[in-house]
């Protein structure tokens, strides 16, 4: 320091506030840590006998039990920067620079602004002015020194943990199912329906080999996950909800469930705007790893099998397209087909016609990373249909070992989610108890007390209600679903596997779960026609040869007999009457649409088919015309003639338009109608008024 103190200290400072900023780095320090803090709060002394008033020292003590390390959850020390920038801070006082910041950057930027508007600052070894090049240039130093100090601690204290960890004897939180007893050994969580709950979802996820699959267990049959959290107001309380997607994954990435101690399988890192991103490490990084280290809920062996399936299921959507878990598409080789061209999985597309999906296998990855045209692109309907046939032909000798084994499966997974819900009541009762005891222990003078422990007693009454009747009405559709008249009916299909596999009640999913179980992959190649290389799981190979599937215009052609139908109908009937000659026999189009005159009419034209008025004039009809000319009369005389049946018509249209006849050798004469519209005018006269006209004929 080039001046003495009280050169420092000026009328301008004196004008200004004093500003005492008061921290301890965590709350456990705040309670133990008790002169450090009492020696801050004396600094207001310093400052009184520097000049400043008492009333005019200003204290900052917000930031108690906050760590110095960064300035962004420090409202105090934000605070007095912005008071410092705006000039209203005379001198800072603080124990030590360690208390100000711990990190050199919001010390600096302290400095910095502290130099500009002539701010002193205080510490216990003296006055600094920061404007001042000797004064900056130590107070520099000690915010270095202090930024070194917290490396070192931080060094200190991770050097310990790394060294326990790597001796497997570190205490790290576990995931609920793992506690610790009184000795620091890991065991299992004596709550046997926690205990319950993690078991059942390994085993459905070993069953339904995904995630999705067994969140979606839990949820139809309303099944809940125990948790504790951390942090927050239920802090280590157990507490169950709904099973989420994450949480299954969680629990699937966790060594700890299979016995094994591991620690560093993620590593932080500090982003722009304080932000915190988390890394997960592969598992070669991580800093210790110690398989069967404590009782666990599935072996390692399981838990790298687990992982396995997890990575083909993820994969089913990246690059490689590697087999994923069968879902509810219709497509029967989702995940199995591999492209007999280049050796890559190929995905599945679907098309909706109908109303109905029709699947697609399509080699497309490299197409789809050099901007090339597709590999291969094959319709899967029939390739699935002869696959079908294939497994009906070859596994009808070992259907009953499958069903008798699914059934068993049936009843012990029923027998599980049974057991899980008898203990969620004897939970609910042991709570509804815990509750009743305190409400009868409670002074009934005190009403405030008494009615709030009555609330309580009915709220967990009314869930252990909720849960016998869940638990009733859950083992009573269970019952219903594995009767002996069920038992019977699933030894019944397994002897006839083609009926139990094309019984449209068996869900496409667990048509696929079969297709897994029997085969490995079938490789598919176009040519002129469909070859695919069937590999089962032992070993065996087929290869099924297919006709290529029709093209699209093809499959929705209207019949060959649909159209030799038409062909005949037009000698006789218009395109509208054919039409409805046609929906009376319940023939459809080639779209599966009832017959209308417009759509006879396009086929007629379609297939070049000869219209009604060529073949009759083919057998020598006349036109209105000619025939008016040949009778010499008029056209109104010809119709008349027609409408009294002197002349024939056919109709070759559904307009009413007409070909004649030939009258032949004794046509009309205009006699006979001039006598036929007499007929018209006087119907009374008109039976006499024809015999007459006949025998003139």
């Amino acid at each position: 320091m080039t001046q003495p103190i009280h050169q420092k200290v000026t009328a301008s400072h004196l004008r200004r506030d004093a500003y005492l900023y008061v921290r301890q780095s965590t709350v456990r320090q705040v309670f133990e840590n008790t002169e450090s803090t009492r020696r801050q709060y004396a600094l207001r002394e310093r400052a009184v006998a520097l000049g400043w008033p008492i009333e005019r020292v200003n204290v900052i003590d917000t930031d108690l039990g906050k760590s110095g390390a960064s300035s962004a959850d420090r409202e105090g020390f934000q605070k007095l920067v912005g008071e410092v920038g705006v000039g209203r801070v005379g001198i800072v006082l603080g124990l030590e620079v360690s208390r100000l910041a711990r990190n050199s950057t919001d010390w600096h930027r302290l400095l910095e602004i502290c130099a500009l508007t002539d701010t002193l600052i205080l510490d216990e070894d003296g006055i600094y002015s920061p404007g001042d090049f000797n004064d900056r240039l130590l107070l520099g130093l000690k915010g270095t020194m202090s930024d070194a100090e917290l490396h070192v601690l931080r060094a200190r204290l991770r050097g310990g943990i790394l060294n326990r960890a790597r001796r497997g004897a570190l205490k790290t939180p576990l995931p609920v199912g793992l506690v610790y007893d009184a000795a620091d050994n890991v065991m299992l969580d004596p709550d046997r329906q926690v205990r319950g709950s993690i078991a059942h979802l390994f085993e459905t996820f070993e069953r339904t080999g995904s995630a999705s699959a067994t969140v979606r267990h839990f949820r139809e049959l309303d099944l809940r996950f125990p948790r504790r959290p951390r942090s927050g107001p239920h802090k280590g309380e157990l507490l169950w909800e709904s099973l989420r997607h994450w949480r299954v994954l969680r629990v699937l990435h966790n060594p700890r469930y299979a016995g094994a101690f591991c620690f560093g399988r993620t590593r932080t890192h500090k982003r722009p705007g304080e932000r915190i991103e988390v890394e997960v490490l592969p598992r070669d990084e991580w800093t210790a790893l110690f398989p069967d280290a404590h009782p666990g809920y599935i072996s390692w062996e399981q838990f790298e099998a687990n992982l396995a399936r997890l990575r083909d299921n993820a994969q089913a959507h990246g690059a490689e397209r590697r087999k994923s878990p069968p879902r509810q598409g219709p497509a029967l080789l989702q995940g199995l087909a591999i492209c007999g061209v280049c050796g890559r999985r190929m995905t599945v597309r679907y098309h909706t016609r109908k109303g109905r999906q029709w699947p697609e296998y399509v080699c497309q990855s490299e197409a789809t990373e050099t901007a090339s045209a597709k590999c291969q692109t094959i319709p899967g309907s029939g390739i699935d249909d002869a696959i079908g046939e294939l497994l009906v032909e070859m596994v009808t000798p070992v259907t009953l070992e499958v069903a008798l084994q699914v059934q068993a499966e049936l009843e012990a997974r029923a027998d599980d989610a049974d057991a899980l819900r008898r203990q969620r009541v004897e939970r609910a009762r042991h709570e509804a108890d815990i509750a009743r005891r305190r409400f009868m222990e409670a002074d009934p003078g005190n009403r405030l007390v008494v009615d709030v422990l009555e609330a309580e007693w009915n709220h967990k009454l009314r869930a252990l209600h909720d849960a016998q009747e869940e638990l009733e009405h859950r083992r009573a559709e269970d019952h219903q679903e594995l009767s002996d008249e069920r038992r019977k009916e699933i030894l019944s299909l397994a002897t006839d596997f083609p009926r139990l596999w094309n019984d449209p009640k068996t869900p496409q999913r667990e048509r696929k779960r079969m297709v897994r179980l029997l085969i490995e992959d079938i490789t598919l190649t176009k040519d002129d026609e469909i070859a695919a290389g069937v590999r089962f799981r032992g070993g065996t190979t087929k290869t099924l040869t297919l006709p290529l599937a029709l093209p699209a215009w093809q499959l929705r052609q209207t019949s060959e007999d649909v159209i030799a139908e038409i062909d005949a109908l037009l000698d006789n009937y218009t395109e509208s009457q054919i039409a409805n000659i046609l929906n009376e026999r319940g023939r459809l189009s080639g779209e599966g649409l009832p017959f209308h005159r417009i759509r006879v009419k396009r086929l007629r034209r379609d297939y070049e088919l000869k219209t009604r008025y060529d073949r009759l004039r083919g057998v020598g009809m006349l036109t209105l015309d000619e025939i008016a000319n040949f009778l010499d009369v008029s056209t109104r005389t010809v119709k008349i003639w027609r409408k009294g049946g002197l002349l024939r018509a056919h109709a070759y249209n559904d307009k009413s338009e007409c070909l004649y006849e030939h009258p032949g050798d004794d046509p009309p004469i205009k006699n006979q109608g001039k006598k036929l519209k007499q007929r018209r005018r006087f119907p009374e006269v008109a039976s006499k008024l024809m015999k007459e006209v006949q025998c003139e004929a």
